[in-house]
């Protein structure tokens, strides 16, 4: 008999809790329907946003100076990389072709060693 007491009181509890969120439930949805946003203000951004103000505009270079540098960079001799001067260049040629050479010496000893595929 004990059991069938606990049971019932088990499902009465229930009920209630249901009915209680229900209530509350009801509570929660009516506030937010009454709810009215603030209206906005144009000065309601004061203090939160700064004003902007253009940036001013870059000095142009002198006309003096560019004509110089142009100038500057026009005598300017050119500088390429792995060459040490006018004779650097000419023995690197030279290598070269002594390098293609080998290479040419290996190919027509045996055509299948050069290929590689």
């Amino acid at each position: 008999m004990r059991n069938s007491n606990c049971t019932t009181k088990s499902i009465a509890t229930n009920t209630q809790c249901l009915e209680t969120a229900d209530l509350v439930q009801e509570m929660y949805l009516r506030e937010l329907k009454a709810y009215k946003t603030p209206a906005m203000k144009a000065t309601d951004s004061e203090g939160h946003v700064q004003k902007f103000s253009m940036p001013q505009p870059p000095k142009s270079p002198e006309e003096s100076d560019l004509a110089s540098d142009l100038q500057s960079y026009e005598s300017a001799q050119v500088e390429v990389e792995g060459q040490s001067g006018s004779e650097g260049g000419a023995a690197s040629v030279n290598e070269l072709q002594s390098w293609f050479e080998e290479l040419d010496e290996h190919v027509k000893e045996d055509p299948d060693k050069g290929v590689h595929h």
